[in-house]
């Protein structure tokens, strides 16, 4: 419930970031008349991610189980690389967000109504399908219960309000320290969500070696305990890893952590001192 809680928040908070954004932007620049187009986009987009999340919780319920492993391990793979862009894209990008936004709304406007109901669904769009994507394999990760789907709910109501605060100027955030930590997180959940994705994929027939076990600690984690639990719907962790498994965790969580850890906490750029300016010597006329 944890790590949903916390992807929610992370996704929720990049979306109302930009809606707030936008938003202020348009208010700023005089044009009111376009916030009902903007809002117009973001519903859209809102729909359109709901009806994404319904679609891969109930739409493979009437395959076979070898089917359904195969799609769930499918998917599980792809939302680790689309959450490991934006990871570093949203790392990269933070600190530069609130100007790129504000150009390509100015494009936006001048083109018209109809430019700006995309933009906002293409903005707010990816993040919520990302987001949907990413639950869902982080769910069916932890097992079938409510507590994902709680844990995402509660983590995406607090963006809100942290968004319309922001808005507000109640609040301040360091927005490249929140994503920088919360990205280090992430990796490592993600990481988590690709070996159960692998796990998948073993149980569908299409990778081998699901009986080889790297290690196998249930009686010490037992899957049931308040720890076991903890660990699994945190981290993902399975008392009982295969050795593809394990090699696929470590393949993907060092080099990623590594990338990011230097990008994201890389100490910004020096701003260079104004060139002082040199004194123009008005030229002496001969005598």
């Amino acid at each position: 419930m944890l790590a949903n809680y916390l992807i929610g928040l992370r996704e929720g908070l990049e979306a109302a970031l930009v809606v707030s954004i936008l938003v202020a932007y348009l208010v700023r620049i005089g044009r009111r008349d376009l916030l009902p187009a903007l809002w117009s986009g973001v519903a859209v987009a809102v729909t359109v991610s709901l009806a994404f999340g319904a679609l891969l919780t109930w739409g493979p319920s009437r395959l076979t189980f070898e089917a359904q492993e195969a799609i769930g391990g499918t998917l599980s793979i792809v939302a680790v690389g689309l959450i490991t862009w934006m990871i570093f894209w949203m790392g990269k990008m933070a600190r530069h967000l609130k100007a790129d936004l504000h150009h390509k709304l100015d494009d936006a406007v001048a083109a018209g109504r109809t430019a700006v109901v995309t933009m906002a669904l293409l903005a707010v769009g990816r993040e919520g399908l990302e987001t949907a994507l990413f639950l869902w394999a982080g769910a069916q990760a932890t097992g079938r219960t409510t507590a994902p789907l709680l844990g995402a709910a509660l983590g995406l109501l607090t963006a809100i309000g942290a968004g319309w605060l922001m808005y507000r100027g109640a609040i301040r955030i360091d927005l490249r320290r929140f994503f920088a930590w919360t990205g280090v997180f992430l990796v490592v959940v993600a990481g988590g969500v690709l070996a159960y994705g692998v796990h998948d994929l073993q149980e569908a027939g299409l990778l081998p070696g699901l009986g080889a076990l790297a290690f196998d600690v249930s009686a010490t984690v037992p899957p049931t305990s308040w720890y076991g639990v903890l660990l699994k719907g945190i981290f993902n962790f399975s008392p009982a890893t295969t050795w593809l498994e394990a090699i696929v965790w470590v393949a993907y969580v060092v080099p990623t952590m590594t990338l990011f850890v230097r990008m994201a906490f890389a100490a910004p750029p020096a701003r260079q001192p104004a060139p002082a300016a040199v004194p123009v010597v008005a030229p002496v006329s001969p005598a």
